[in-house]
């Protein structure tokens, strides 16, 4: 299994980061490689909602259907997936004063045995290191601006 974790400090109050990251509206509008992340059934957040998502990799897209499996407002988001490429991501939040949130997440891929596992992760690891500072920037990019634009 590959685990890969960041964390940052965003100049947000801890509100505006947890809504922004568990809206599934905006998640390829910040995480690295996502193409799709649409709700499946009735619920589209917190606790059991699930969500297709899709992520390009190298030359691959790569599927999975994916379930909140915690979730506490202003403090965690976990999403495991059902099926598909096997893979979880914790976010955690943390306040730093009223207008700064470090924000930690942990994101862990397990590839397939064999000779497609290897080949898999050659392109796979170092594909989650950069994904991760690409989505670190523009998720502290897109909620620092959205902030700015909320308190003109």
């Amino acid at each position: 299994m590959i685990h890969v974790r960041h964390s940052a400090i965003a100049a947000v109050p801890i509100h505006v980061a947890f809504a922004y990251i568990d809206d599934y509206r905006t998640v390829p509008d910040w995480m690295f490689g996502v193409s799709e992340f649409r709700p499946i059934g009735e619920f589209d957040q917190g606790m059991e909602s699930t969500f297709d998502a899709a992520i390009h990799i190298g030359p691959s897209t790569l599927r999975s259907r994916l379930e909140v499996t915690e979730w506490e407002q202003d403090r965690v988001i976990t999403l495991a997936s059902l099926d598909g490429a096997a893979n979880s991501s914790t976010w955690e939040f943390t306040a730093h004063g009223e207008d700064k949130t470090e924000i930690s997440v942990d994101f862990a891929y397990k590839l397939p045995g064999g000779l497609a596992g290897k080949a898999l992760g050659l392109i796979v690891e170092p594909f989650v290191e950069t994904a991760v500072k690409n989505t670190e920037v523009t998720l502290r990019h897109n909620l620092e601006k959205l902030y700015a634009k909320r308190n003109r």
